[in-house]
């Protein structure tokens, strides 16, 4: 049998460590969506969106939409559980509560490929913004031996380790200022990303969009992968259900908030970028979107703009997703599964301070030193796993709690999550089969931790006074 804990036990358990310092209530709604959109919208669009076009050209509309589908079914997936069950811990949490340790190690050991690949890589991305902002400005570029890794032609990418290091930071002093960080930031983004669309759509040429799918329905498929990848992070929402003020209402209502913004946002910027220019000028470019404006108003003026927009929506998106990373080994630390420096949390800022710098090295270096190309395939297989677990862990919770209090409920269970795996599976089906082995060998790694230290190391067996008496508490239906 699986060795399952209860929702009401991951409940009493949260809220503090073993030291007594737990974290504050400070993330209204309006933070909530911000940080949603913090950690979406960022390299995906910004610098992703030239490798969806090269893949299904003026099509990548339909890519874009097709990833929506398949992070929407699971983004009404984690509404649910998220309602439910108000924790740090994300889907490793919810895969706890109705599919046993087993597989919630997996899934946090999968978040961590998710995270710390997606953070790498959001980083590269920041640089290479970095370098095109500066240039812009000044007429002078990076050092070549400081703006990459060896593995792109430099010797460390230091603008990539800087980002980090701010994020870190900022994390380390508190999440009220983290949440005002990352609410500045995503609105200016949008307001930059709507300025595009404007500045876009006022030379849209319907002839760009033709032929609209050069590559066919295998185009759009791998363009879709490719899209997919620009919706990593709206999960990470989740791992604030210990900051939030409402958890139970305001986590829900921002997850299906930011889905379709992004979705509707991501659509317009494709849209306006190839009926600008054509997709044959998008496919494969470095900065396409500073590269369109420049091309539309004659000037590196508002090239430089965007720019520095996108140099903020990647650093917020670094910001968010770093907290989610330390918020889900705050978790698995509570549980015994990981270390317990990654549970501390300091009673001046009520952070998890020492876990917050740890995740901050580890994520720095392969931002500073790797090429990440060969992996970024491996992190989507990942996510798109964790996301099929979640939709099963609803119907699985339905089944093991079906009086559990939910401020938000899947419609038509099981089929929506039935259909949210199989969009899951196709699009882990195109990734192609050297990442299914890449995939398989990564979680024998993970079985083999969880065997060495994860399950020797679980605390589910301790059975504590107030844990004990809140399971034994009915629940509300």
């Amino acid at each position: 049998m699986p060795r399952i804990k209860s929702p009401a036990r991951l409940v009493a358990e949260s809220g503090a460590d073993r030291e007594g310092h737990g974290l504050r209530r400070t993330m209204g709604l309006f933070q909530l969506v911000c940080f949603g959109v913090g950690a979406i919208v960022g390299t995906g669009i910004f610098v992703g969106l030239s490798d969806s076009v090269a893949q299904a050209g003026p099509a990548v509309v339909l890519s874009f939409v097709l990833a929506a589908i398949t992070c929407v079914f699971t983004a009404f997936a984690f509404a649910e559980l998220a309602g439910a069950i108000p924790v740090s811990g994300s889907s490793y949490s919810f895969a706890y509560a109705s599919l046993g340790e087993t597989t919630a190690f997996l899934v946090g050991w999968c978040l961590l490929l998710e995270y710390g690949v997606s953070v790498s890589a959001v980083a590269v991305g920041w640089s290479e913004y970095v370098d095109e902002l500066l240039g812009s400005l000044t007429g002078l570029h990076l050092p070549a031996a400081l703006a990459a890794g060896p593995g792109d032609g430099g010797v460390v990418n230091l603008p990539a380790v800087l980002v980090i290091a701010m994020a870190a930071v900022l994390l380390v002093r508190g999440v009220r200022e983290s949440a005002r960080a990352t609410a500045a930031m995503a609105v200016l983004k949008l307001a930059i990303l709507v300025a595009f669309c404007a500045i876009g759509y006022s030379a849209f040429r319907d002839g760009n969009l033709t032929p609209f799918t050069p590559a066919g329905l295998g185009g759009i498929g791998a363009g879709t992968t490719a899209a997919f990848f620009s919706y990593i992070g709206f999960d990470a929402i989740t791992t604030a259900g210990e900051e939030a003020k409402n958890p139970r209402r305001d986590v829900p209502v921002a997850i299906l908030v930011c889905m379709g913004l992004v979705t509707l946002l991501y659509c317009a910027v494709a849209l306006a970028a190839i009926g600008a220019v054509g997709g044959g000028e998008v496919a494969g470019r470095p900065a396409a979107l500073s590269y369109v404006v420049n091309e539309v108003t004659g000037s590196t003026v508002g090239g430089g703009i965007i720019a520095f927009g996108a140099v903020v929506a990647i650093a917020s998106v670094v910001l968010a997703v770093m907290y989610g990373q330390t918020r889900i080994l705050m978790s698995m630390a509570r549980d015994g599964l990981v270390p317990r420096v990654f549970e501390k949390v300091s009673p001046r800022t009520a952070t998890p301070v020492a876990g917050t710098l740890i995740v901050a090295v580890v994520f720095a270096l392969p931002a500073a030193f790797a090429s990440l190309d060969a992996v970024m395939n491996l992190c989507t297989i990942g996510t798109l796993a964790i996301m099929a677990v979640v939709n099963v862990a609803v119907i699985a919770l339905r089944r093991r709690e079906p009086h559990l209090a939910r401020t938000f409920r899947v419609p038509l269970v099981p089929l929506l999550p039935l259909l949210g795996v199989g969009f899951c599976l196709y699009l882990m089906y195109e990734t192609g089969w050297t990442t299914w082995l890449q995939f398989a060998l990564f979680l024998a790694a993970g079985l083999v931790l969880y065997a060495c230290y994860g399950r020797r190391n679980s605390r589910l067996t301790e059975v504590t006074p107030d844990a004990a008496a809140t399971a034994a508490e009915p629940q509300p239906a």
